[in-house]
């Protein structure tokens, strides 16, 4: 089992910034492969938010581009999610996602941490 902690959650003012962070701890010799960042806003479907690659390549949905940034430290299987200039609009449950690889792939999730937003 691979386990997904997210941490970096809280209030913010709009315009403010958070970062959030998110380690596993895989066991048993599974490889992590791509990781990524998905919210869930309340009565509202989960959407991704980014996603980024073994080897560094990101995307993200188009309402964050060019103010958030996903970035990784494969040596820490550690994924981070720096949010800038935030907006009402981004309060959400935030959560951590993992492709992890042992003969097959899995997925697994984070718990999630709340990103809450004030005007």
């Amino acid at each position: 089992q691979v386990q997904l902690v997210e941490s970096g959650g809280g209030l913010v003012q709009a315009g403010g910034s958070l970062r959030l962070s998110c380690a596993t701890s895989s066991g048993s010799g599974y490889r992590i492969d791509d990781m990524g960042w998905y919210r869930q806003a309340p009565g509202k479907r989960r959407e991704v938010v980014a996603l980024i690659s073994s080897g560094g390549s990101a995307t993200y949905v188009d309402s964050v581009k060019g103010r958030f940034t996903i970035s990784r430290d494969n040596a820490k299987n550690t994924v981070y999610l720096q949010m800038n200039s935030l907006k009402p609009e981004d309060t959400a449950v935030y959560y951590c996602h993992c492709d992890a690889v042992l003969l097959y792939e899995y997925e697994f999730w984070g718990q999630g941490t709340q990103v809450t937003v004030s005007s």
